[in-house]
């Protein structure tokens, strides 16, 4: 599974990275909001954990762009912002869950764990037309043929299967 954080303070973003990196998650760590927007539109990743106040975009408008672009990647804001407002703006704006800053590193886990699940066989396989990626094993399988894919190979496949109606360079 890969994790987009979008976190400004270096010193929070660095320890959820160890943390999820600790519990056999891949991570990328952005510190705005352009980039956050940039990264989570590549449509590579399982889940984006969205800090609400970034330079450049707030996690608002980030939340928002993604939900317009037709992103379905859950978003888990991670946030000081804790007023009832906030938190229901941050839902309107399309988050799938708001934890307000400070945090039980537990509970932030069983966050992560509940919205990597929500997502059922999303999460296990990725379909286009006849064609199956299987996303635990890394295997490719079409009709009856099936083929174990490189790391690299997994990768492009599964960034061409979640941007079906793109066009990718």
């Amino acid at each position: 599974m890969k994790i987009l954080i979008v976190e400004d303070e270096t010193l929070l973003a660095e320890s959820l990275k160890t943390l999820l990196e600790a519990k056999g998650y891949e991570t990328d760590v952005v510190y705005d909001g352009k980039s956050g927007l940039e990264y989570a539109g590549l449509g590579i990743y399982d889940l984006v954990i969205l800090d609400v106040m970034l330079p450049e975009l707030d996690g608002f408008q980030v939340a928002k762009r993604l939900r317009a672009a037709k992103c379905g990647t859950p978003i888990l804001m991670l946030t000081a912002r804790s007023g009832l407002e906030d938190r229901i703006e941050g839902l309107d704006a399309g988050a799938d869950y708001y934890l307000a800053k400070p945090f039980d590193s537990r509970e932030l886990l069983a966050c992560v764990n509940a919205l990597l699940r929500r997502q059922g066989s999303q999460v296990d396989e990725l379909t286009f037309g006849n064609t199956t990626l299987d996303l635990s094993s890394g295997t490719l399988i079409c009709g009856k043929e099936n083929i174990r894919l490189s790391a690299k190979e997994f990768e492009i496949i599964r960034l061409l299967f979640r941007n079906p109606a793109r066009n990718l360079s």
